[in-house]
């Protein structure tokens, strides 16, 4: 496994992450035996950062993260958690109620601390809150001791600007914004990282989208996205390759991303997602698919409110 720096925190971070949003059943059902084993498989092949939140599986993902990691020494594993989302359309950012959020997700947990608490998907709420209410809450938790490193989380990519040029942060979480298809998380990048921000990134696949299965139903992403997609997919499986390795492998090499952050609750997937993000990328493959991919370059859709859309 290789690692990177996080920005300025001093935290080392493996290439690839374990996102725990599976554990919470959010994609199918799970078994608690698959569970516990896909995240003893990601430490002992060397994952490092373990990214969840109280919103997946509505706590299920935390609880059965606490029971995952009941054992394990805590020097094994950084641990990035989130407040503010607590439902498909219930968000609160109040400084009471992040608060609480974090002892509740330190009691569900038992980790003693968080290493990385996040304001998750922020662009459904005026940024002005998260400025003047929720961090400065967040860095009274940071002075208390319970939390590490502050950052935030969203797809628009407006909203870290717009908070990094307003507020103090160590990290941010950007999805779906570096794929095959879509790289404009690099044009931030610099101004992030001249502020020493710590860049990670989840959703290599886009939620689906890069995968031999395609998107589910309920992707955001409209027609066009969906049908250069697929028709890449194909174009993989004509030449004897799967999408999604090149989605990964393309995505854990870009050295400007601290770490990518991926989710399963299958210990084998995750196996083999981690042996994909070690493997070089297949140059001649990536240009015939970016070829059929350049119609949707840097085409994301709309999140949140209308005015923290890009």
């Amino acid at each position: 496994m290789q690692y990177r720096s996080l920005g300025k925190t001093g935290l080392n971070v493996s290439v690839l992450s374990f996102g725990a949003s599976s554990l919470g059943g959010v994609f199918h059902s799970v078994t608690r035996e698959d569970c516990i084993k896909t995240v003893h498989t990601a430490l002992d092949l060397g994952v490092n950062l373990i990214d969840v939140s109280p919103f997946y599986g509505l706590t299920k993902a935390e609880t059965m993260l606490g029971a995952a990691l009941t054992g394990v020494d805590r020097n094994r594993y950084i641990m990035a958690t989130k407040v503010g989302r607590y439902g498909e359309k219930e968000f609160d950012f109040s400084a009471r109620r992040v608060t609480a959020s974090v002892d509740e997700s330190l009691g569900r947990m038992h980790c003693g601390h968080i290493d990385i608490i996040q304001c998750h998907d922020i662009e459904f709420v005026p940024l002005n809150i998260i400025i003047n209410e929720t961090l400065p809450a967040l860095e009274k938790l940071r002075q208390s001791g319970k939390v590490r490193f502050i950052g935030i989380t969203g797809l628009p990519l407006k909203i870290f600007t717009t908070i990094a040029a307003q507020a103090k942060i160590d990290t941010i979480l950007s999805y779906c914004r570096y794929t095959l298809f879509d790289t404009s998380l690099m044009r931030i990048a610099p101004a992030l990282e001249a502020k020493g921000i710590g860049i990670m990134s989840a959703a290599p696949v886009s939620m689906g989208l890069l995968t031999n299965r395609g998107a589910p139903d309920w992707h955001p992403a409209p027609d066009l996205i969906r049908k250069c997609c697929a028709k890449a997919a194909e174009f993989c499986r004509s030449r004897g390759a799967d999408i999604a390795q090149l989605a990964i492998s393309f995505a854990a090499a870009e050295k400007h991303i601290a770490t990518t952050i991926v989710g399963t609750a299958n210990p084998e997937n995750f196996r083999r997602n981690v042996a994909w993000a070690q493997t070089p990328v297949d140059a001649e493959l990536l240009a015939g698919v970016q070829k059929i991919l350049e119609p949707i370059r840097d085409h994301s859709w709309p999140s949140g409110l209308p005015e923290n859309n890009d």
